[in-house]
């Protein structure tokens, strides 16, 4: 089965990839794309990323918030969840894909724009074994997600299920950057996942903190979970 093209975040095992035939990830100074709500629209960074495979060819945008409202300042994992600061069905951006994608579960992604939300895989029998942590970056399409307030479980679920044209939420796993970071836009290679990522930096909004406080991320976009 060849690989499928997604967003999720990866483990610390990835390296950083420096070969001719590596994806790539550069400073986009466009803006958010069209479509979008504008109360949406406003809580992005004016410039985003792009994603680009071996040939130079675009994958996908991506956009961050400008300021996600954090409970607290980054500390580490807490348990099963590598991101406690964040909410379930906060905003945290808004990709952009280029051509057909797949999603953690290699749902079909078509072309188009999607805000990005935070959450966290429920703890049942259906979802033993689907990753090693409960974070999850969910797709709602742009044109029907108009508020950046967090949305409930429910309404989260199946607008996001709308992503991929399933009763599944198209999901993007979280998983955490690497260590150490590396310095500038790059892309990362987790052999052991088949994953390919970028390494992204989200800014917080942390009470009592003048200024955002950032959070690495690393954003994979190329690899599915096959088992």
């Amino acid at each position: 089965m060849s690989l499928r093209f997604l967003v999720v975040l990866v483990l610390g095992t990835a390296t950083t990839a420096a070969a001719q035939d590596s994806y790539k990830l550069e400073k986009l100074n466009d803006g958010p794309p069209a479509g979008l709500a504008p109360a949406i629209k406003e809580t992005l960074e004016a410039g985003g990323y792009r994603v680009l495979d071996p040939q130079g060819a675009p994958l996908v945008d991506v956009w961050l918030r400008k300021a996600a409202p954090a409970t607290g300042e980054p500390a580490g994992s807490k348990g099963a969840i590598l991101y406690p600061v964040l909410t379930d069905g906060e905003l945290l951006g808004v990709v952009k894909y280029a051509a057909e994608a797949g999603d953690y579960r290699d749902q079909t992604i078509p072309p188009g724009a999607y805000t990005l939300r935070y959450g966290l895989q429920p703890v049942n029998g259906d979802h033993l074994g689907v990753s090693v942590n409960r974070d999850y970056a969910l797709l709602l399409p742009a044109a029907k997600d108009l508020e950046p307030a967090d949305l409930p479980r429910k309404k989260l679920e199946q607008q996001s299920a709308e992503s991929v044209g399933t009763s599944h939420p198209g999901i993007l796993i979280l998983l955490a950057p690497p260590d150490p970071l590396p310095e500038g836009p790059s892309m990362v290679n987790d052999q052991m996942l088949n994953t390919w990522g970028a390494v992204l930096k989200l800014p917080l909004k942390v009470e009592g903190k003048p200024e955002p406080v950032v959070l690495p991320l690393q954003l994979v976009v190329v690899g599915a979970k096959t088992d």
